[in-house]
């Protein structure tokens, strides 16, 4: 238990040495907030103001961290890690497989995250940034979202991609961009269908 925690406290504070130099001068240069519980009806108002339709937004349960660190540290702590950042986009196939993942801790830029970095998100779906694993398929990443009042019922088995954005308030504008990134390149795919499902972690990095 012990080992796990230290563990669990290492991860939760990679993403701040990663991405700011653990300095207040940078986070606040970043755009960045103190962490803190929010309720639904924050994450609703959050939402709003960075262009999350109601109908397709989540809270992701806290179970997911336990989940994460569930798995084989000595063969997955690159993989634990990485999903255990607080921006991310994932996008899987109808297959629930795992085609291109965006992680905040490998865009490089400053003072705005650069999403699109060697112009990975010209074609959808994105071109490889960070490393693609299989230790979180779709079926689990949905089995620890939790709707609120106003998201409607998802039929996966209707689209081709399910691209899964990570957002949350405490990284202010950052959340916003990588949004939008999203949502603009989504619209690269004239063909096949696709679902973007907006999955807020403010709750899961709470006191660190």
């Amino acid at each position: 238990m012990k080992r796990n925690l230290s563990i669990f406290t290492f991860l939760a504070l990679t993403f701040l040495l990663e991405l700011t130099s653990c300095t207040s001068i940078f986070t606040g240069l970043y755009g960045m907030k103190k962490t803190k519980t929010v309720d639904e009806k924050t994450i609703a108002r959050y939402a709003k103001k960075y262009n999350i339709p109601s109908a397709d937004s989540y809270e992701l349960d806290t179970a997911y961290s336990s989940y994460l660190f569930s798995l084989d540290t000595t063969k997955h702590i690159s993989q634990i890690k990485n999903h255990y950042q607080p921006l991310q986009a994932l996008y899987y196939d109808n297959s629930g497989q795992l085609k291109s993942f965006q992680v905040n801790c490998y865009t490089g830029g400053f003072p705005n995250l650069k999403w699109d970095r060697n112009e990975i998100m010209t074609t959808f779906p994105p071109k490889q940034q960070a490393p693609i694993d299989s230790v979180v398929t779709l079926e689990t990443q949905l089995k620890y979202f939790k709707p609120l009042s106003e998201t409607s019922k998802l039929a996966i088995d209707s689209y081709d991609y399910i691209v899964i954005v990570y957002w949350n308030r405490f990284m202010g504008r950052q959340s916003k961009r990588l949004i939008h990134f999203v949502q603009a390149n989504s619209k690269l795919e004239k063909e096949k269908k696709v679902k973007i499902l907006y999955a807020n972690t403010d709750n899961i990095f709470v006191g660190i």
